[in-house]
């Protein structure tokens, strides 16, 4: 290696840690400190390790960025969502970063009214990150309630605006969090804070313009396991504060039109039973566990909440994971899962008589809850893709049964989904258990085992992994790449049971059923150990290092984003965010048996004098959810304990937080930059890449 190409290594501080009888040196800990010189400079000296490394694919990463900037519709307007006498959307313009929000008179050539522009803000507060949070219109219309996050480390400023005026309200109010709602009077806020753990906590009340000394507190939740969340029903009548931790819930609520009345406790947390409500009419609709793995949905009196008083409507169906419940004057909608798939179920408002599903046109695809701030409407906006079909809007009328396409997201450079081959397979893990897989390829390709392959997966927080489009994505397949979505335990793809069968003490079924992926995909001849590569992000980047020190002959390369690999540290830790709430996910290392398992998988732990595959792991400074130290400490101790030379890079955003890059291009150069790495890692002058136009 050119001497110009050596990394600097970073320097080995013993850190002696004793836990359960054992003892052992953690010679990275130090870089934990960013306000340490000697850690900014490391973690800088890797950005330009990182950047020389990858300096031969400077003209690829440009054509790559080229091609994903082309399949974007740079001037495009979102489907306007209907709320009271507006039409709401956001638009974007060539060359700017960020969407601009707009609203006009739901009437036939009403002008447009300009919200708010995202790009303005940023350049006003010298922003390299911007991120809009919360973002809300009081009831009359008359006012936005906005909040903005500049770092990255998702702690928000809150302001309002008058719609009227164009002003901004004085007051702005600082370390808020993503719960924000209005009042029926429209001058009545409530929103959320952060404690030291940035843990939302509090719940406060504010009159629009006021100074926020004069805000009330009204309710402050001292279980440092609950995070606190504020939101208005449906119907408007009420609005919900839900307090939740990894196993239990409990929601409180005060009448919209009544800002001023106390909190009443809708039923009292019971460890280990979850549910959420939603208001319709007399009663409550629940969606509860109690009793129901997947679970079920009850109803109560308005007037009468407590659990005596709730009466089954629906009963717990063993296949059929309920999601998620919207209900609407006329309808109820239940979001579901059964066999791996999402449904949508629609009935009248008893939750029992005509009962229909919503059909769709491909056998594998990806649904999402669209905004439907509309009580009294008949209409069901939901967003729906697959692997080969770009996201769409969709307009369901719940009493015709009728399905029309208000978007579909256009591909300016062209897109023909006929030339890709999308399908669901199945691998078998060791216990038996059957993982799904989804796939998508171009049409034409050799099952020959010489194909470039990207495995992809997650498998944490009963999150699903769906078959969802991704433009950014063509550009691997049109140079012969498989991309696969590993449906594995941890997520709930498969029901509830499948997301208990990936946590705590049975997580590491969530790694044995990934693997069990790659190797059907080799068994079938769709790629190969020299061509497999495998990429997670955050909780899927524990995945992928651990995977990738469970069997690092397996891979090729890795990608890993923003990833979890520093487990005993980290959740032995109860000052870094989530780490009391996530005690209940990941496992408790104070307790001899949690620890044992988790140091059993934690990939930071589980280094060893080996060879690896590629690696490229990144981070971000301000990243709250995975702290930057975790992908930097665990890049180091590869550097100074594996015995390959392959590809060992750190990439640390120092301007950004979890999701890294918040602007749209900026966000392109990066996954520019990781699909460089791919084809560097892979081979890219090897592949056989002819058979298909770029």
């Amino acid at each position: 290696m050119a001497p110009e190409l050596t990394p600097a290594r970073a320097p080995r501080r013993p850190h002696p840690i004793a836990m359960h009888g054992e003892t052992w040196d953690d010679p990275y800990f130090w870089l934990r400190d960013r306000d340490d010189p000697a850690t900014l400079a490391y973690l800088r000296a890797e950005n330009d390790y990182a950047d020389a490394v990858m300096a031969d694919t400077a003209a690829l990463q440009e054509q790559l960025f080229a091609e994903m900037r082309a399949r974007l519709n740079e001037a495009d307007v979102s489907a306007p969502v209907k709320e009271a006498d507006y039409l709401y959307y956001r638009r974007t313009e060539p060359g700017r970063q960020y969407p601009i929000c707009c609203r006009r008179r739901d009437a036939p050539g009403a002008p447009e009214e300009v919200l708010l522009d995202q790009n303005a803000l940023a350049e006003a507060a010298g922003a390299v990150y911007f991120r809009l949070g919360a973002f809300k219109v009081s009831p009359d219309g008359r006012r936005l309630a906005y909040a903005v996050d500049t770092t990255g480390a998702e702690v928000y400023t809150l302001y309002v605006k008058d719609l009227d005026s164009g002003e901004v309200l004085p007051g702005a109010v600082p370390n808020t969090y993503y719960g924000l709602v209005w009042a029926a009077d429209s001058r009545t806020l409530f929103y959320t804070t952060l404690d030291a753990a940035k843990r939302p906590y509090r719940l406060h009340r504010r009159t629009a313009g006021a100074d926020p000394s004069t805000d009330t507190l009204v309710y402050e939740e001292p279980d440092a396991s609950y995070f606190l969340t504020v939101r208005t029903t449906r119907s408007g009548a009420y609005i919900l504060v839900m307090l939740q931790s990894t196993l239990t819930t409990e929601t409180r609520y005060l009448p919209a039109d009544n800002p001023d009345a106390p909190l009443r406790l809708f039923a009292p947390r019971v460890h280990g039973e979850e549910y959420d409500v939603e208001h319709h009419g007399e009663r409550f609709f629940i969606r509860s566990n109690a009793g129901a793995e997947n679970f079920r949905l009850l109803a109560t009196p308005a007037t009468a909440t407590d659990r005596p008083n709730w009466r089954e409507v629906l009963p717990e169906r063993p296949a059929t994971l309920i999601d998620r419940v919207e209900a609407f004057r006329d309808h109820l909608v239940l979001f579901e899962r059964e066999g791996g798939l999402q449904r949508i179920r629609v009935s009248d408002p008893d939750g029992v008589t005509h009962v229909r599903y919503v059909p769709f046109p491909e056998p594998v695809y990806a649904i999402e809850p669209g905004p439907n701030p509309e009580f009294a409407s008949d209409t069901l906006r939901f967003n729906y893709s697959s692997l080969v079909t770009p996201d769409s809007a969709i307009d369901y009328d719940m009493r015709t049964g009728a399905w029309e396409v208000r978007k579909q997201d256009a591909i300016p450079s062209g897109y023909d989904p006929s030339r890709y081959v999308s399908e669901r397979l199945e691998a078998t893990a060791p216990d038996g258990m059957r993982v799904p897989i989804s796939l998508v390829y171009r049409r034409g390709l050799q099952r020959d085992g010489g194909n470039p392959c990207l495995l992809i997966g997650y498998g944490a927080y009963g999150a699903s992994s769906d078959p969802e489009f991704d433009r950014n994505r063509l550009s691997l397949l049109d140079r012969g790449f498989v991309v696969a979505i590993g449906h594995i335990r941890g997520g709930a793809e498969l029901g509830r049971r499948w997301y208990d069968d990936g946590k705590m003490l049975r997580k590491k079924n969530t790694f044995i059923d990934f693997i069990a992926c790659a190797e059907h995909l080799i068994a079938q001849g769709y790629t190969s150990p020299a061509w497999l590569a495998i990429r997670g992000v955050s909780a899927g980047g524990l995945l992928v290092g651990a995977c990738m020190t469970m069997r690092p002959d397996l891979f090729r390369a890795v990608i890993a984003r923003v990833p979890f690999v520093d487990v005993i540290n980290s959740m032995s830790d109860p000052s870094i965010p989530l780490t009391v709430n996530e005690w209940e996910q990941w496992g408790n290392p104070a307790r001899e048996d949690e620890f044992r398992y988790m140091r059993s998988y934690s990939p930071y732990d589980n280094i060893r004098a080996t060879a690896y595959p590629h690696l490229l792991a990144t981070g971000a400074l301000n990243d709250p959810r995975v702290a930057y130290w975790e992908p930097a400490k665990f890049v180091a101790k590869l550097r100074a304990t594996k015995t390959d030379s392959n590809l060992l890079l750190l990439k640390t955003n120092m301007a950004a937080g979890h999701g890294g890059a918040s602007g749209r291009y900026d966000y392109l150069r990066e996954i520019a930059f990781e699909d460089a790495f791919l084809l560097k890692a892979l081979g890219a002058n090897s592949m056989r890449s002819s058979a298909f136009s770029v």
